[in-house]
């Protein structure tokens, strides 16, 4: 087995994103991925612009470095307008030290679980500016949306906390506003007024004979703009179910 081959896929997805999230704006393209996912890695794989894995572990694929160079490196060349077809041809079995030119992987420091290739010294990584400082500049180009998850994870701080609608605090959580209360069910109480007319109430107890005699008394005028306008029907006129 490669000592060097230690990561099983979904891990080398990880890394590849954690690459990207230093100088890469994503894909100026909507048909191309900004990010390679395990489907797209394996088909690269057929396409030979990714090696085979290295190593097995039981019947666990194992990646390596070179693959994480492979894989970061289609993307630069995406991201800077070839097609699959000219990344193919530039990348075909192209040496590892031609893989880290194109690649340029971030910093050990910003890369964790990745080893420096021998005679290639870490440098640290830049800091973040002082919060006392002024705003960075706004990204130009669509969001990275991979890259603060993966810087988070890469110097092991949370997600900063956002504030729930009862004012808790929930780690990582975005501030959503409050599901709308649901109306409570309300049972009704059906009255006939005539034949085919009915008279819906939300009452709070059972009617009784008065309330049925002044419900019909003050119901006449609309029955007889119901009556003389034909808009109710007999009850042998009703249809069957």
């Amino acid at each position: 087995m490669d000592e060097h081959a230690s990561w099983t896929l979904g891990e080398l997805t990880d890394r590849v994103a954690a690459a990207l999230a230093v100088g890469y704006r994503g894909q100026s393209s909507g048909r191309v991925r900004d990010l390679p996912d395990q489907r797209a890695i394996r088909w690269y794989t057929t396409l030979g612009l990714v090696d085979r894995p290295a190593a097995m572990r039981g019947r666990t694929a194992l990646y390596g470095r070179r693959h994480l160079l492979q894989l970061v490196a289609i993307k630069r060349l995406q991201a800077a307008g070839r097609s699959l077809a000219e990344v193919q041809e530039e990348l075909a079995a192209a040496s590892d030290e031609r893989l880290e030119r194109v690649a340029d992987l971030p910093t050990t420091a910003a890369l964790p679980g990745t080893a420096a290739p021998a005679g290639m010294a870490a440098t640290a990584a830049p800091s973040p500016p002082s919060p006392a400082g002024p705003p960075p500049p706004a990204a130009t180009g669509r969001r990275r949306f991979w890259a603060a998850g993966v810087a988070a994870a890469a110097d092991g701080s949370a997600a900063p906390a956002a504030t729930g609608p009862s004012g808790t605090t929930e780690a990582g959580a975005a501030e959503t506003p409050a599901a709308p209360t649901r109306p409570a069910a309300a049972q009704l109480q059906a009255v006939q007024l005539a034949d085919g007319v009915m008279l819906l109430l939300g009452a709070a107890g059972p009617l009784d004979g008065d309330d049925l005699l002044a419900l019909q008394a003050a119901a006449r005028p609309l029955l007889a703009v119901v009556h003389a306008r034909g808009l109710h029907r007999h009850a042998t006129e009703r249809e069957l179910p």
